[in-house]
């Protein structure tokens, strides 16, 4: 009987402590882990949580898709409202077709969308950022030019293996949305 005593209150007492040893929720303050957490500090000073691969020259588009909750529509927007809690930059997705081509904007989607926002966001000046949508099975290659004042930058957007790159200025809105137009 003792015995069986002993062995429920080391489960009770290990019940209790299983919550502490999980990272927080994504909800809650960062005073632990989180805040301590690298952090992908983007061209306008905003920090991110992820860099969903950008940093090492490759965007992981479905990461960046559920990062985004699939959101679709012309315009795709954060996942909050706030910036300060964004966790993907993403582009105004209706402009993008016009200025590249109708063929080429067909090729591109939500997770496309948002690996040129954050690319734009966390890439380097002259530092090529690649990746294929595993859906579409196109390749993607967009390359930071040079930064301008105003929150914008120049750079060069490549989609498919033979295609020439395409020079164009992308432009950061307060909601972390960036807005595409020809060079």
């Amino acid at each position: 009987m003792l015995a069986m005593q002993h062995i429920l209150i080391v489960m009770f007492a290990a019940l209790l402590a299983f919550p502490a040893m999980a990272a927080p929720p994504a909800h809650a303050p960062a005073h632990g882990y989180r805040n301590k957490a690298a952090k992908y500090r983007g061209y306008t000073g905003t920090e991110w949580e992820q860099d969903y691969g950008v940093a090492a020259g490759r965007c992981n588009t479905d990461t960046v898709l559920a990062a985004l909750g699939a959101a679709g529509g012309a315009v795709i927007g954060s996942r909050t409202a706030s910036p300060e809690h964004s966790t993907v930059a993403t582009i105004a997705g209706a402009v993008l077709g016009a200025i590249v081509g109708n063929e080429i904007g067909e090729a591109i989607d939500d997770g496309d969308r948002g690996c040129i926002g954050h690319s734009l966001e966390v890439g380097r000046v002259g530092r090529a950022v690649t990746w294929t949508n595993p859906r579409t099975r196109v390749v993607h290659e967009l390359t930071p030019v040079r930064d301008l004042s105003g929150g914008c930058r120049v750079f060069n957007y490549r989609v498919g293996p033979k295609a020439r790159a395409v020079t164009l200025r992308g432009c950061r809105g307060a909601d972390a949305t960036w807005v595409i137009r020809r060079g």
